[in-house]
């Protein structure tokens, strides 16, 4: 099974905080056609189910909540204030939670033990982008651009056994603060945005050592990366991408003289190819779009296609399978599947009621998860979350009582 994941790129910033109220909700789960009530659960700082299970996990205004990703249960309710932001730690169990402190550490129960948001916070000034990859995950502090490394199985493998205390980490500090992101592959090399407060340039390469090895300032406004088959990199720019591979970077223009931006890359570790959006006007305020980019690392070139006629999506609102397709939660309700080999749009499955993208990009709106052949699809609007069975068209649905925002997920690896 390929090994999914996307990077939003084009979305970053900060709001002021949100005060909530935290209260959990019933749960009511209804397949299509016919519908099941499930018993409302109240929950402290601690539980879940101890022999682990797939956790699909959403913020809303006034806390996080964990659900069962099988059955759409809850497992737990953290109330905490402030826009939170979600991240997968890489692990398959934990999830980082971006707060004004830093990166808080939520155990999600998948991997066994009863879900927790722990004490442990990796510190930032302004927390921004986390990139998990390989042995590695990366976290960037875009107030003072300190970049800091860890091992991606450091936090141990369950809530049960998750660690007291923040594991060793590698400090490496950016030329200067930025809005930024970095990787770190599996040669030791370390690759990181170029940039400052006011512009961000390019990016570099650095070896094992801290000795950099290239770099490229040929991608204005630069924003995030993808790890592609065989370690190949792209990063989104305003006028394009950039692709890192064998050691060199090559700038790859937009198809649109002066514009085409890209700036979420989605990508998979079994293909060549992300899937990026792609923006005809660069300083458009626009936050949905019509238009997909496709780079293929292994011929350096770079596409854009059309969704269907009037379609529209949003960079939460794209995701890949377990057979390296794409699919896109379109404004008109339906996951439109893009076949990356043809180009083509090939399939629709209706899911949820069309829906219109906010002004700002931190208001909930409609979000897309991704494992295997299974979806989970949000729907603010009704507080729910739909499950889809990308296989056989199936929908299923439960009332969260909240209005989902960011989404995450991990998953039960038996490892515990």
């Amino acid at each position: 099974m390929a090994c999914s994941g996307a990077l939003a790129l084009g979305a970053c910033g900060s709001s002021a905080p949100h005060a909530g109220d935290g209260a959990s909700q019933a749960a009511t789960r209804a397949a299509t056609g016919a519908a099941s009530s499930a018993p409302a659960h109240d929950h402290d700082d601690h539980s879940g189910e101890g022999h682990g299970s797939d956790r699909f996990v959403l913020a809303y205004d006034g806390g996080v909540k964990v659900l069962d990703a099988s059955s759409l249960e809850e497992v737990a309710d953290f109330p905490l204030e402030g826009f939170l932001r979600l991240n997968a730690f890489g692990d398959n169990e934990h999830v980082l939670v971006t707060t004004e402190a830093g990166f808080q550490v939520l155990s999600t129960g998948a991997g066994g033990g009863e879900a927790a948001l722990t004490d442990l916070v990796f510190p930032a000034t302004k927390a921004g982008h986390v990139t998990p990859h390989g042995d590695w995950t990366v976290l960037f502090d875009d107030g003072t651009g300190k970049i800091t490394v860890v091992k991606t199985d450091s936090l141990d493998h369950s809530a049960a056994e998750t660690v007291a205390s923040l594991p060793a980490s590698e400090e490496i500090a950016s030329d200067k603060a930025h809005h930024g992101v970095a990787i770190r592959l599996s040669d030791g090399t370390v690759l990181r945005t170029l940039g400052d407060e006011e512009t961000r340039v390019g990016a570099l390469a650095q070896d094992a050592s801290g000795k950099e090895t290239a770099r490229s300032e040929e991608c204005p406004g630069v924003h995030g990366e993808g790890a592609l088959k065989g370690e190949a990199v792209v990063l989104g720019c305003e006028d394009g991408v950039l692709l890192y591979k064998d050691g060199a970077f090559t700038k790859i223009a937009s198809p649109d003289a002066g514009g085409g931006r890209v700036g979420n890359a989605y990508v998979t570790d079994s293909s060549p190819v992300a899937v990026t959006d792609y923006k005809e006007d660069p300083d458009s305020e626009k936050l949905s779009l019509s238009r997909l980019g496709i780079l293929d690392s292994q011929s350096a070139s770079f596409e854009v296609i059309d969704l269907p006629q009037g379609v529209e999506y949003t960079w939460r609102g794209v995701r890949r399978d377990g057979q390296d397709n794409a699919w896109v939660l379109g404004t008109d309700g339906a996951l439109h599947k893009v076949d990356v080999s043809s180009r083509s749009v090939t399939d629709s499955i209706p899911v949820i009621g069309a829906w219109s993208a906010p002004e700002k990009w931190q208001e909930a709106h409609p979000a897309l998860q991704i494992e295997g052949d299974t979806a989970w699809v949000t729907e603010p609007a009704t507080k729910t979350v739909h499950k889809v069975d990308l296989t056989s068209g199936e929908v299923t649905k439960a009332e969260v009582g909240v209005a989902p925002n960011e989404v995450a997920f991990a998953k039960h690896t038996h490892q515990h």
